[in-house]
């Protein structure tokens, strides 16, 4: 086998400095890491310094934009993207580099995302596989604009690799509930003018996220830890689209939201799970459900 091409990992953070050691320890092996810091205050720049990661600081712009700043700054023509709570297993590791020593077919792969959650990996529920495309070409490649479920534009045909990204989402329960209102708030920010939420939306898409997490899904077979996510799933649905009514009632009044202010503003920890997708066009929103 060919020696590999060199590979940039990029990954945006603040206040990380719990998490931030052991995802640098599984990305040793990389030749450049790039680290965009937004203001953090618990040491996350002096632990990615000692590790060895390029350390830039950005005011933050929202997850989208911070991630096409570390792109801007990765050297090698193949780039890897990771969340400074996550972890590259040794089968991953290996996917990563047999392939930088061959031909790669395609111009970027996804991975399969596994969520460790109070205490182990979860399996049923909805959380796995969380397929995310994350190592592309550099020059192929371009994060959008949006301020919460970022996702990165890939010119070219997508392929899979085989091993698990590692998630460790959630520090507890309560780190939980705080990530779930934060992204409900950018959720609600980033929809369109005009988009409104009906009360059949607080009821019924709620409903619906419980059932399909916890029973269609298998949230059943995780024990308490899937009755757990279906509930902060359902929750997470709701919480979206009241914040959504606030904001439009807001407007109907000539009011400023409440939330405007919190929206604009970096989340303590800057790498959320994927709770909910916005597609919203005029007048329409859909929260994962």
């Amino acid at each position: 086998m060919r020696k590999r091409v060199p590979l940039s990992v990029i990954i945006i953070a603040r206040n990380e400095a719990d998490r931030l050691p052991r995802t640098l320890a599984s990305l040793a092996w990389a030749e450049q890491v790039v680290l965009v810091d937004s203001g953090s205050e618990d040491g996350t720049v002096e632990r990615a310094r000692e590790a060895g990661a390029e350390v830039h600081t950005h005011p933050w712009r929202g997850y989208g934009a911070q991630k096409q700043i570390a792109l801007a700054r990765a050297r090698h023509d193949w780039v890897l993207s990771v969340d400074a709570d996550e972890v590259v297993s040794t089968q991953l590791r290996a996917s990563i580099e047999a392939l930088l020593a061959s031909t790669p077919r395609h111009t970027g792969y996804t991975v399969n995302r596994r969520t460790h959650y109070l205490g182990r990996f979860i399996r049923y529920g909805g959380w796995y596989p969380d397929r995310k495309l994350r190592l592309f070409r550099r020059e192929c490649a371009r994060f959008d604009g949006r301020l919460v479920h970022e996702g990165v534009r890939v010119s070219g045909t997508i392929g899979h690799l085989r091993g698990d990204l590692h998630h460790y989402s959630y520090r507890n329960l309560s780190h939980h509930a705080r990530k779930t209102h934060e992204m409900a708030v950018l959720w609600a920010a980033q929809q369109p003018p005009g988009a409104r939420a009906r009360v059949w939306h607080l009821i019924a898409h709620p409903l619906a996220k419980l059932f399909k997490s916890y029973c269609w899904r298998g949230g059943m077979w995780e024990g308490w830890r899937g009755l757990l996510i279906a509930g902060m799933g359902a929750y997470s649905v709701w919480l979206k689209y009241a914040l959504l009514r606030e904001r439009q009632e807001c407007a109907s009044l000539g009011a400023r939201w409440p939330e405007e202010e919190g929206a604009d503003r970096p989340t303590k920890d800057a790498a959320p799970h994927r709770e909910g997708r916005g597609d919203a066009g005029a007048g329409k929103v859909v929260a994962d459900t």
